[in-house]
């Protein structure tokens, strides 16, 4: 069965990570058992198949002429893995307006987080690392981004820590690599901003939603 599990999820990790972000924290989470899969697991697997059969009419819908300006989400589920205790970050980018997005990612993070908002800073430190890289594409294609990238965050000290330069003893642990979110701040690359978590879409990318809450942030992914 492992070979198997590894060719099914191997697949659904693919699909996820190029058409259809809404499936990629159950798959990202279902690659973690690659090696020692058990019955569970291949009938998790099979049950995304399902979904994806039962939603084979969705599909990244981009509108003409929509609006240029890039902005996305991040967030993070705090000691999800059970085993190691590590949190996964997960964010997005879209073009302002109804289009899909552009860019995701959902991954298992290198440390561990001592707090929610660690997790959640070392996730926007991700989450600003790629609006960094985006808006250098969009220069080379000739579409220079004259204003700031906002980043939704729904962690208020999160977001406290992306404006105060100040060491506080609750963050001094912190690696300060991730510290040039800061700077990019202050230079205006990208704006940090409050959403509430029953608006933040990249919920579906970091943990499992009710039905209600999937439906509503795949449209905002897929953009139908």
């Amino acid at each position: 069965m492992t070979r198997r599990y590894s060719s099914l999820v191997g697949s659904l990790l693919y699909i996820g990570k190029q058409t259809r972000p809404d499936i990629l924290n159950i798959v990202n989470q279902l690659s973690r058992f690659f090696e020692k899969p058990n019955i569970t697991h291949w009938k998790a697997a099979k049950h995304v198949l399902r979904y994806l059969k039962g939603t084979a009419h969705l599909r990244l819908t981009f509108v003409k002429n929509s609006s240029m300006k890039l902005v996305g989400d991040a967030d993070a589920d705090w000691s999800g893995d059970l085993d190691d205790r590590k949190s996964t970050t997960g964010y997005y980018f879209k073009f302002e307006g109804n289009g899909a997005a552009i860019s995701w990612e959902v991954k298992k993070q290198a440390t561990v987080a001592l707090s929610s908002t660690e997790a959640e800073y070392q996730a926007m430190a991700s989450a600003v690392q790629e609006a960094i890289y985006l808006r250098a594409l969009m220069n080379d294609f000739g579409y220079p981004m004259k204003e700031s990238t906002y980043i939704g965050e729904d962690n208020q000290s999160c977001i406290k820590m992306c404006h105060n330069p100040v060491m506080h003893k609750r963050s001094k642990h912190i690696d300060t690599k991730l510290h040039f979110i800061r700077e990019r701040v202050e230079n205006g690359e990208v704006g940090i901003h409050y959403i509430p978590t029953d608006d933040m879409t990249a919920d579906i990318l970091t943990k499992s939603l009710p039905r209600v809450k999937v439906e509503k942030h795949r449209y905002v992914l897929l953009g139908n």
